[in-house]
């Protein structure tokens, strides 16, 4: 049994930011992520240069560009903090490409209108080579022999001063079902609340009111999906369109240029269409309709894309659970993210992105509950990691 002062379940962005801060405390600790991936609903599309990867595999070497299939978007003015990071970082930014008119459907029998394009204030911001060359960037600072992936969390038993992690290595591990257990001062969650409660067994129970209270919290894009369309070069500027456009026919309602700043064109856009409907239908039906609604919108040319992912969130078993499936995918309002009473008072702490006051579901959410949650760690706890 490995004995560390904090175990982090959840190895996306809130989880790797949380050992950023260990680290730099240097406060001893274990990630465990039960993807075989860092990043959680961060992922990608690599672009063609980098066509040999998985599209949605994160490698984290040198971050090639690629076409985000989780989050794309941050805004420095609202988010101070999250842009510090990417600024101390080194990371590169640029604004979203918003210059020209829009194309709007309105219903099945007229054809799409050109209107004037929208412009953010403040404007959208995009990293270089996408979303995970903040993940990377992280981890490319971390202790790797810290990180563990692969290995489901199961169940966390409080006895006396200390907390007894389980985990099981997952179908694709090379030991898959075995059972591994850590033994810490201190959990930080860094995973969806909902995920939390319903996938992980607390022994004894976490306080019923808490417990409620994380299951009816909504989990941001696990009932979304995103389709992304890639081509040689971003054609539709040429005809004075932004590459984005509203439709009330869909599949896809809401649709933006996601190229890259040099090169590769591309558009994404989010489903309209119901988890449950989707997962009746095969992705390359959903694919189908998608070109035929690109070809509505952009023209003939928009029909051929040298290459098209979808990402479906809601199908996603370490994103989504059933309960999402019917939601809006609206923001949540953040639960309280540790028990105040009882055995699990000051050993455990929620700090992924849903927990955030501030940004609840955001990327910056993310960063904020981090640092909340390491902030607020017992000074036992941290003498003792040190």
């Amino acid at each position: 049994m490995q004995d560390v002062p904090i175990v982090i379940v959840g190895g996306g962005l809130s989880g790797l930011y949380a050992a950023f801060l260990l680290e730099q405390k240097g406060i001893d600790y274990i990630l465990i992520e039960a993807r075989d991936r860092l990043g959680g609903r961060i992922a990608i599309a690599k672009s063609s240069a980098d066509m040999n990867a998985s599209s949605q595999s994160v490698d984290h070497e040198k971050s090639n560009d690629g076409f985000d299939l989780g989050p794309s978007w941050f805004w420095p003015e609202y988010q101070p903090q999250l842009s510090s990071l990417i600024e101390a970082l080194g990371l590169p930014r640029f604004a979203q490409f918003e210059a020209g008119d829009m194309m709007v459907e309105r219903g099945a029998s007229e054809l799409p209108i050109r209107a004037p394009g929208y412009q953010s204030s403040p404007p959208s911001m995009r990293l270089v080579g996408a979303m995970t060359a903040l993940t990377d960037a992280l981890y490319a600072r971390l202790d790797a022999k810290r990180i563990v992936k692969g290995q489901i969390v199961r169940r966390l038993t409080k006895t006396g001063q200390h907390i007894k992690i389980d985990s099981e290595c997952g179908s694709e591990h090379i030991k898959a079902g075995q059972l591994i257990t850590y033994q810490a001062q201190h959990v930080l969650l860094a995973l969806p609340p909902r995920l939390a409660i319903s996938n992980i067994v607390f022994e004894p129970a976490l306080p019923h009111d808490l417990a409620m209270e994380w299951q009816e919290t909504v989990t941001w894009m696990a009932p979304h999906a995103k389709y992304v369309a890639v081509y040689d070069s971003p054609f539709w500027r040429d005809n004075g369109l932004s590459g984005a456009a509203r439709s009330a026919i869909g599949p896809l309602t809401e649709i933006h240029d996601a190229s890259l700043v040099e090169g590769e064109g591309a558009v994404f856009g989010f489903f309209g269409v119901p988890a449950q409907v989707r997962q009746s239908v095969s992705e390359m039906e959903l694919k189908a309709h998608c070109r035929a609604q690109m070809v509505r919108l952009f023209g003939v040319q928009a029909g051929t894309p040298k290459a098209e992912y979808i990402k479906d969130w809601a199908q996603d078993p370490f994103t989504a659970m059933p309960a999402d499936a019917s939601g809006a995918g609206q923001h949540a309002v953040a639960p309280a993210s540790k028990p105040t009473t009882g055995v699990w008072q000051d050993s455990l702490t929620g700090c992924g992105s849903e927990w955030s006051a501030q940004f609840p579901g955001y990327v910056a959410g993310a960063i904020d509950a981090a640092n909340r949650a390491v902030q607020s760690l017992p000074d036992a706890v941290l003498q003792s990691g040190s």
